[in-house]
């Protein structure tokens, strides 16, 4: 064998796919995630599934990781303890923020803490002009009292983010020399190297996160390695960024970061995958999983790509109430909750689902794990959408007793029956997902009716046909292994790394050979990164970009920079007019930050289909809840693995694989493509 290797640690599930590169085959593998050391998770999921494959840790010939473990580490505050230099006079820079507030209507508005406080802030005596001069000498004396001052705090990491610093980095490069003899344990993460852009306070922000998990990312990766390399595994491990690209172990202990989002990421490559197959150019990823759900637009078969991102948001669906990062990314939106979101009633009496999460660790009431409070899953389970004796394949029993107290406890006090409150929940979070889905499209000028909905996720496809009725979609495609689909979209990433350098010049100064001296560093420094996983950089694939903006505005907006400046001009013009309906002609334009992703190539997925039995796919029925009926009816249910190419199944019934469940309602029909995966039509809704 020769197995490809792709591992998601999820909230609650770790998932793992390996795809055999001499066959084709693929096989699946879900374990409960393991909070405490999530590595531990892995291992006993690799375990699992050279166990099932009949493979050895010798046949692994590569495995590509994402993990939630960054992300996690900024949300529950748990990364290490960190300082901060700025330049003198801007040590207040990470609590006066942007000065502004996200509600500007809420008198107790909440700003979000930064990671490092006040108290480890220090100064150096320093400055650099917007030009990139020196207005200010680098101070010695100055930085090396700093230095010592970070000594003593006895913090393991220190983010230095000096004014202007992405124009000239050379006094950020003297103080981490200077960090070095004076503290050299100290992890050192410059704006500079991390996000060399506009913006200071966005850049400041992004690299205090890069030190504040730099060292909980180096240890998580050692034990994870070593643990690797005890079972036999010796490869170099491939880490999936929030772009949708793959980077080498090396980059990505440089820049965990870039991680924040990788998880969904590799869910919107598997979903883009997933619509070629299937033959649907633009289509919208639906990616639910256990603690919570995420959409993404696939236009033309390529996920949409954003500069930047929020996490650690105070209020879940409000701009400007997290921190701001500035690494690039899938440009996706947290839409709703995910399957073992808590579900409580508010102050005003009404049900409320989320933010919090059970996780994995206790997990939903009816895990048996000790949770006792309800959740998505435990509601799904009463509505007969999950069956207790085949969840995971019959792996993991269900307790539907559990489930029923836990929903019953939350009904009491309104009166409301386990079913009632169970039917609630269901409503609740497949209403908010459709209205943030919608929302999305809409401000990517898109409407979601144009695009097909592909399920993923543990609980994406319970939910997916609910929510694609609601926003007007009228075709769902649920991928074989939809529960694993963001470690199977890891396979199908290509390595990348993008470098970007924020350069004002207005566009009427620049010239070919200009805009070349601009690109010419950055296009080195991606290629040096895939040189890095092994990658020819004769087989790369070079894309420029440049933010845009009309002198005097405050926002830009991307094009491609495939020409001379009168092609960039136009390229800059058909884009603004697609997004704000109108352009300034002859305003001046002027450049701000470029970007080169390089890429490596895309990496061939020769899938190879199970042998399925056509006419012995129906397994049973089941009470399910029917919205048509408003009631419970006995649906019949299908073995996913047992239906071919062709098989034709109605709603209302459900389909069970070993990860996840399709739910169909009255009026869906199901069919099974040529690629395995299950196309539902849907009748809209009366």
């Amino acid at each position: 064998m020769s197995l490809r290797i792709g591992v998601d640690i999820g909230g609650t599930f770790t998932d793992l796919t390996a795809l055999d590169a001499a066959t084709g085959r693929l096989s699946k593998a879900k374990v409960l995630t393991t909070p405490d050391d999530p590595s531990r998770g892995v291992l006993d999921g690799l375990d699992k599934l050279l166990a099932a494959t009949g493979a050895t840790a010798a046949d692994v010939v590569q495995v590509i990781h994402g993990t939630t473990l960054v992300a996690n580490a900024i949300i529950e505050r748990k990364g290490v303890r960190t300082a901060f230099i700025a330049t003198e006079g801007y040590r207040d820079l990470l609590d006066m923020a942007r000065e502004w507030r996200w509600d500007i209507y809420d008198l107790d508005i909440v700003l979000p803490a930064p990671l490092v406080p006040r108290h480890r802030c220090v100064e150096v005596r320093e400055r650099i002009g917007p030009d990139g001069a020196v207005v200010t000498g680098f101070d010695v004396a100055s930085a090396r009292a700093a230095a010592q001052a970070v000594a003593d705090m006895g913090v393991e990491a220190v983010a230095v983010c000096f004014l202007h610093a992405f124009r000239n980095p050379a006094h950020e490069r003297l103080m981490a020399e200077v960090l070095a003899d004076v503290a050299p344990g100290v992890a050192v993460s410059l704006s500079s190297e991390v996000s060399p852009v506009m913006g200071e306070y966005d850049r400041a922000c992004t690299t205090v996160a890069n030190a504040y998990v730099l060292p909980v990312f180096r240890r998580y990766i050692k034990r994870l390695s070593d643990g690797m390399r005890a079972m036999g595994i010796g490869v170099d491990l491939l880490l999936m960024q929030s772009d949708g690209g793959t980077a080498h172990e090396t980059t990505a202990l440089r820049l965990p970061v870039r991680l924040v989002q990788s998880g969904p990421a590799g869910g919107a490559q598997a979903a883009a995958l997933t619509g070629r197959v299937a033959g649907f150019a633009d289509v919208m990823a639906f990616d639910m999983g256990g603690t919570t759900a995420k959409a993404c637009l696939i236009p033309g078969g390529k996920p949409a790509r954003a500069p930047e991102f929020e996490v650690a948001r105070i209020a879940r669906f409000r701009r400007g109430s997290g921190l701001p990062l500035k690494v690039p990314a899938v440009d996706m939106i947290e839409i709703g909750a995910g399957g073992g979101s808590i579900a409580r009633v508010n102050a005003l009496g009404l049900i409320q689902v989320g933010p919090e999460s059970s996780s994995a660790d206790p997990g939903p009431a009816c895990y048996g794990r000790g949770g006792a409070e309800a959740t998505v899953t435990d509601a799904d389970l009463i509505l007969g959408y999950l069956a207790a004796d085949r969840f995971l394949g019959g792996e993991m029993r269900l307790d539907p007793d559990a489930a029923e107290r836990a929903v019953g406890a939350l009904g009491a006090p309104l009166g409301l029956s386990a079913l009632q409150v169970a039917l609630g929940v269901h409503e609740i979070v497949n209403e908010t997902m459709a209205q943030a889905a919608s929302i999305h499209a809409l401000e990517k000028g898109l409407r979601a009716q144009d695009f097909a909905l592909v399920a993923i996720g543990g609980a994406g496809p319970v939910h997916a046909c609910a929510v694609a009725r609601r926003i007007g979609v009228g075709t769902v495609i649920c991928p074989a292994g939809a529960g694993v689909a963001s470690a199977f979209g890891f396979l199908a990433a290509p390595v990348s790394f993008e470098a970007a350098w924020a350069r004002l010049v207005p566009l009427s100064a620049l010239d070919e050979a200009e805009i070349e001296a601009i690109l010419a560093p950055l296009r080195a420094e991606t290629l040096r990164s895939l040189a890095e996983a092994g990658v020819d950089p004769a087989a790369c694939t070079v894309r420029a970009s440049v933010e845009l903006r009309y002198a005097g505005q405050g926002h830009e907006v991307e094009a491609a920079l495939t020409g001379g400046v009168e092609v960039l001009l136009a390229a800059f013009e058909a884009r603004y007019e697609a997004l704000y309906g109108r352009v300034e002609r002859g305003a001046a334009v002027e450049a701000v930050t470029w970007r080169v992703v390089a890429s490596g190539p895309v990496p061939e997925m020769h899938l190879s289909a199970d042998a399925t039995v056509a006419d012995d796919a129906l397994v049973g029925h089941r009470a399910m809840w029917c919205g048509r009926a408003k009631a419970m009816v006995q649906a019949p249910v299908y073995d996913r693995y047992r239906m071919a190419v062709g098989s034709v199944c109605h709603g209302p019934a459900v389909v069970e694989e070993c990860e996840s469940t399709a739910v169909l309602p009255h009026g869906a029909t199901g069919r099974v493509d040529a690629g395995g995966n299950l196309v539902i039509t849907l009748e809209p809704e009366a």
